[in-house]
């Protein structure tokens, strides 16, 4: 009988450690498509209602990146926002867009009256397959899709550059 649950003692932990090394292996190929939500209460404050501070979060902002002859074109889908709050910059050869989600519903039915709210911050990381034109980049927003346009170059990025959303 012991030998059984070394046996078995043994095939968990091989189990375990080969679960471990695959979660750390996804998050490591899918960690530029991970999005960072930071949560906040529609006061404004970043903490809980039992006083401790609010948690950040991760989720998937669907995202393409299609690399031509002549530009990168980045599309994200981003429903629910207003072209107003999105930040988009190049640092470097990473695209960064990050903003801030308000949602407020309101809505009164069968003698109910519902209020949501959601408040949160993201960001995503994408880094770029090559050198791009942060002059002649171009960022617009439509349809709950940020497409963001960016002519290659030959010469040096920027180290930093903010893109207007239009």
């Amino acid at each position: 009988m012991t030998n059984l649950t070394q046996q078995v003692k043994h095939g968990a932990g091989q189990a375990l450690a080969t679960l471990s090394q695959g979660w750390r292996e996804l998050r490591s190929r899918a960690g530029n498509a991970l999005t960072h939500f930071q949560g906040r209460r529609a006061d404004g404050d970043e903490g809980s209602d039992d006083g401790l501070p609010a948690l950040g979060s991760w989720g998937f902002m669907a995202a393409d990146v299609v690399n031509s002859k002549d530009q990168i074109v980045v599309r994200l889908e981003a429903p629910g926002l207003s072209r107003k709050d999105f930040n988009v910059e190049l640092r470097g050869n990473v695209l960064c867009v990050a903003g801030e989600k308000r949602l407020e519903r309101e809505s009164k039915a069968d003698g109910q009256h519902v209020f949501q709210c959601a408040y949160g911050n993201f960001r995503r990381d994408i880094p770029l397959p090559a050198a791009v034109d942060a002059d002649r980049a171009k960022a617009t927003y439509r349809d709950g899709v940020l497409r963001i346009a960016l002519p290659k170059s030959d010469g040096d990025q920027p180290s930093r550059f903010v893109v207007q959303v239009k």
